[in-house]
């Protein structure tokens, strides 16, 4: 890894890839097709991007009993489990309505109500993602979304992965199709013969994926647009360097344009830990993609106190942190951006990729400076509610139609001014 310890004029390497026109492009036909085709449009670019034949989209439910016959009791155990530990973290954010009243009969408040259908992106094909289905599914179904549609590509056998259709029946899911990419994304946003239009669209994906819930966003609304997975570890020198490497190679083994950094203010534990990685890199099943994500987006800041690695951190503003120092917490407390903060070495960033219950879906390409996990207001509306009585409209029409004046809306002013008009 590269060891960087002069960072006053080091700058922060980001994997950003926001497509090329030739992509765009593509992506907009395919989005115009699904809308003017609907299902055939669908399985066509099924058949020419996945190489599979569907005479159906839609996953039967012999295809989710086989799913279940296929894997062991204490898989799906542990998938039910890792399910409530989400679940039950979700409830907690869970808000209500309110309403507040004054003497003279003014009544505001803000009312939230679930939207009433979500579609949910499940990335598939050469690899199965169930603690996805989770992440997006149950917030959703706490949040009390009636209607959720998962959407995942299929495999060349023509069928999603056997953990992927566990995940979404024990989460609730009753509408999945074998559907993948940008005509995936078409179809849930302006919906097809066969699948229903949806008001929000969640889930990672591809760089056609990406680009496709950007071109419908504002036809329907979406979650982010999420980048390569990062990993920022900051780290005092009492800490192990091979825990440190191991959790920087979990998020260098997802795909090349990953990013994973260690930040400390020790030159001997970055040394170690520099070691340590390229030691343990020759005995991953996906070396080869984690060795390129480490080589072109990984790196190791040496500072010359923690109080300079702190202020990296924050200059990263990464989608995952873990925090290994004397006192995690102590340093928490200094840290404004992280997507999700992991302290101590035993709160390694897989704990919560698939079981400790907060959502893994986080903001990427250091956008936790201003915006936070899925999360269950995500899946709902506020309304704003505002009732007058006649005494305080009284009390308060001639501000309100100055008001309207001065930005020059006459219409308005008279709007509040008639109600007390005594020529009537």
């Amino acid at each position: 890894m590269k060891l960087i310890k002069d960072i006053s004029g080091a700058s922060i390497k980001r994997s950003v890839d926001g497509g090329t026109e030739e992509q765009r492009k593509a992506v907009q036909e395919i989005i115009a097709s699904v809308q003017e085709k609907g299902d055939e449009a669908v399985r066509e670019y099924t058949e020419k991007f996945d190489g599979v034949q569907l005479d159906s989209i839609r996953v039967s439910q012999a295809e989710i009993d086989e799913a279940f016959a296929s894997l062991d009791q204490e898989m799906i155990s542990i998938i039910e489990e890792a399910g409530e530990n989400i679940r039950e973290f979700h409830e907690k954010q869970k808000r209500n309505s309110w309403f507040t009243t004054n003497e003279d009969g003014t009544m505001i408040g803000q009312r939230l109500t679930p939207l009433d259908s979500v579609g949910v992106y499940v990335p598939g094909g050469t690899a199965a993602y169930p603690s996805s289905v989770l992440m997006n599914v149950l917030p959703a179904k706490v949040a009390g979304v009636k209607q959720i549609t998962m959407v995942s590509p299929p495999g060349k056998d023509g069928k999603l992965s056997a953990g992927v259709l566990v995940a979404a029946k024990l989460a609730g899911v009753e509408n999945i199709f074998k559907v993948g990419g940008a005509q995936a994304v078409a179809a849930l946003a302006y919906g097809t013969e066969t699948i229903s239009p949806v008001d929000k669209i969640t889930g990672p994906g591809n760089i056609f994926v990406a680009l496709a819930k950007r071109e419908v966003f504002g036809d329907v609304d979406i979650d982010m647009i999420a980048g390569p997975s990062e990993i920022v570890i900051l780290a005092d020198e009492h800490q192990r360097a091979d825990e440190i490497a191991a959790d920087l190679l979990s998020q260098a083994e997802h795909d090349v344009f990953a990013s994973a950094v260690l930040v400390t203010n020790s030159e001997r534990l970055a040394e170690e830990v520099s070691e340590q990685v390229e030691r343990q890199l020759s005995s991953l099943p996906r070396e080869e993609i984690a060795r390129q994500s480490i080589s072109d987006y990984g790196a190791i800041y040496v500072t010359k106190d923690m109080e300079e690695a702190i202020d990296v951190v924050n200059q990263l503003a990464a989608e995952h942190l873990e925090i290994l120092t004397e006192k995690p917490l102590e340093t928490m407390a200094k840290v404004r951006h992280a997507g999700a903060i992991f302290l101590g070495r035993f709160s390694s960033e897989p704990v919560g990729d698939y079981f400790a219950g907060p959502n893994h879906v986080l903001p990427t390409n250091g956008t936790a400076r201003f915006s936070s996990p899925l999360n269950v207001d995500e899946f709902m509306k506020k309304t704003s509610v505002i009732s007058y009585s006649e005494t305080a409209l009284e009390k308060n029409y001639q501000k309100i139609a100055k008001l309207a004046r001065l930005e020059g809306l006459e219409a308005h002013a008279r709007a509040v001014e008639i109600r007390f008009d005594k020529e009537k």
